[in-house]
């Protein structure tokens, strides 16, 4: 294999996705290692001999809250080790982090909080963003070479959000969040799907609350791959599928040569 396939995917409820044909999409072979956030379930409440069945080894990370947040990876290639959270003790009641090393790469899926639920949680937002700049910056002195990936919960820049002006004041789009995205790839990290899209209008993620907002294609992109410096020279394509529709997000992808 001379490169290595990544897909990260929010899918709002690993149960409800495979209801709305997770699992057909899956068939189609979308990438070698399927990183999906907000799983909302224990392994334990999900049939997971479907992911076996198709060559998936399965990792799941949850929260402790039953159907809340959690992670988990489905990969066709077996990591060669695999770490379970930050050591952050609310971040892993939460099931926010999961970790796999697969040869030089070392790959985080990552579930960011989000702040729209009130002023409570945009601090432990902040609070979780400033210790996981921390984790990562001291990660990369063992492991110089992350992938990491997952919903940050941030669009970035004007051109990652469909009305940037009217959502300056919006959770995800504030002068903070978007100040620690700066902080972020000024710490030596590629947006790697920006790299190769300059293009406007590419989203990962659009408001439920609408229901003709997706068609419109009203979004944000708050879904990333990124990847430390030291692996732009591998980095072969980045891409966001908009047409798979288990979830209010989409599945984004990257592949890095080996």
């Amino acid at each position: 294999m001379s490169s290595l396939r990544i897909i990260s995917y929010n899918v709002n409820g690993i149960r409800a996705a495979l209801n709305k044909g997770f699992m057909e999409w899956l068939k189609t072979n979308p990438a070698d290692i399927i990183c999906v956030q907000e799983t909302k379930a224990q392994k334990e409440n999900v049939d997971h001999k479907l992911f076996t069945d198709l060559g998936f080894h399965d990792f799941w990370f949850s929260a402790q809250k039953k159907g809340y947040s959690g992670v988990a990876v489905f990969s066709k290639i077996k990591p060669d080790q695999v770490e379970y959270g930050t050591g952050h003790k609310v971040s892993d009641d939460e099931g926010r982090v999961i970790q796999l090393d697969f040869g030089d790469i070392r790959l985080i899926n990552a579930y960011f909080p989000s702040g729209t639920s009130g002023e409570e949680r945009q601090g432990f937002k902040y609070k979780w963003l400033d210790e996981f700049l921390i984790y990562t910056s001291r990660l990369k002195e063992k492991y110089p070479r992350l992938v990491l990936c997952g919903d940050y919960n941030i669009a970035h820049k004007e051109i990652d959000i469909h009305d940037p002006k009217g959502n300056k004041n919006s959770s995800g789009f504030l002068p903070a969040e978007r100040q620690w995205m700066d902080k972020f790839f000024q710490t030596g990290w590629i947006d790697t799907f920006r790299g190769i899209h300059p293009e406007p209008h590419r989203y990962s993620w659009w408001s439920q609350r609408f229901p003709t907002v997706r068609q419109q294609n009203k979004g944000w992109r708050i879904d990333y791959i990124n990847t430390t410096d030291n692996l732009g020279s591998r980095i072969v394509n980045a891409e966001i599928y908009p047409d798979v529709k288990q979830s209010d997000h989409c599945p984004v992808y990257l592949e890095l040569k080996l």
